[in-house]
């Protein structure tokens, strides 16, 4: 018994030294409220007859582990398990990534947040507690960081930030079959099919991105994406700039090449280019936010009914949490309004 014990406590005492040698922390948010979507079945969001009008929420958590060198490099890694309601995937851990940092150079590895994905002002036009915006964001189809098990089983990216005073540079490279067996899940069910077939050819996505601040009032921002999410050709690009007109309000442009996409209805669309002007303003008390966008876009795609999109919302700062909510029309002329509670932690 006494032997026991003391393999017991040595066994905890190497744990407990383990953990001390390095950094382990657990963040996200959660989210929940009401979201409204006209022609919810249309959307593909359900079979024919569903509810347009359904409570929706989400709880992230990113499981984050880092430890330093004695040379002053830091390692760190990755997990994310996330819940999202009415999602077939419920509650589950996502490929992990790695990641090294040194005198402002980052290398990230694994399942990446990709550079064109990661651009500043890229969706700076999202609405309400649940970040959303049914025009004004990227229509192009392109990788990104995945809160879900990933499709193509052998996915691997490779990202580099650099960061130097107001200034960030970023480039990425995404292989999703570097095993070269031509995994993928081509139409989208979560199934993968074993071979590969005209308008997903595993090509390898390269993306950049630029994010410079000057004099903490004008954000630029600016970046492109190679074959993206492996599409051919599939090339996108990103340019974007808000400035501060008073301290308490913004107005910002981003416009957007959305590239060819395969993925609607099975034939090359051009997605045109997007134009939306956006802007935000806080109210005397501080904690009232308004924001609006309008996006403009030239593209021809099936269903598609206006080229306009727009959109307005508010949200409220209580202290560690938000209300939030917006009301906004899409390209099809669907209307969708929101709204809910976030917290973060």
């Amino acid at each position: 018994m006494t032997m026991k014990k003391a393999l017991i406590a040595s066994t905890a005492l190497v744990l407990t030294a383990g953990v001390a040698a390095a950094d382990v922390t657990i963040s996200g948010y959660g989210r929940t409220g009401v979201i409204y979507y006209e022609d919810a079945a249309g959307r593909g969001l359900g079979g024919e007859g569903s509810n347009e009008t359904q409570v929706i929420s989400r709880l992230r958590m990113n499981i984050d582990a880092s430890t330093s060198s004695d040379q002053g490099v830091d390692f760190g890694a990755r997990f994310r398990l996330q819940w999202d309601q009415n999602a077939e995937n419920e509650g589950q851990l996502n490929a992990g990534k790695l990641w090294v940092t040194s005198n402002g150079f980052t290398v990230e590895v694994g399942n990446i947040d990709t550079a064109f994905d990661s651009a500043g002002l890229m969706y700076a036009s999202e609405l309400g507690s649940y970040d959303f915006s049914a025009g004004g964001n990227p229509l192009g189809d392109f990788f990104a960081y995945e809160s879900n098990s990933l499709a193509d089983p052998e996915y691997n990216g490779v990202r580099v930030v650099y960061s130097v005073g107001d200034l960030t540079v970023q480039a990425s490279y995404v292989d999703p079959d570097q095993s070269g067996v031509d995994y993928f899940d081509i139409d989208g069910d979560g199934i993968i099919d074993a071979v590969s077939t005209e308008g997903r050819d595993g090509k390898e996505e390269i993306g950049f991105a630029v994010d410079y601040v000057w004099n903490e009032r004008l954000e630029l921002s600016a970046a492109a994406v190679l074959n993206g999410n492996g599409f051919d050709d599939n090339d996108q690009y990103f340019v974007g700039a808000r400035y501060a007109v008073m301290d308490n309000a913004r107005i910002g442009l981003n416009y957007y090449d959305n590239g060819d996409v395969y993925w609607i209805n099975h034939e090359d669309n051009d997605l045109g280019k997007t134009i939306t002007l956006y802007g935000d303003y806080t109210l005397a008390d501080g904690l009232t936010n308004i924001e609006a966008y309008i996006a403009n876009n030239s593209g021809d795609w099936d269903a598609k009914e206006t080229d306009n999109s727009f959109g307005i919302g508010v949200n409220y700062d209580l202290g560690g949490a938000r209300l939030g909510a917006s009301l906004q029309r899409d390209y099809n002329e669907r209307v969708t309004a929101d709204m809910g509670v976030r917290f973060d932690f």
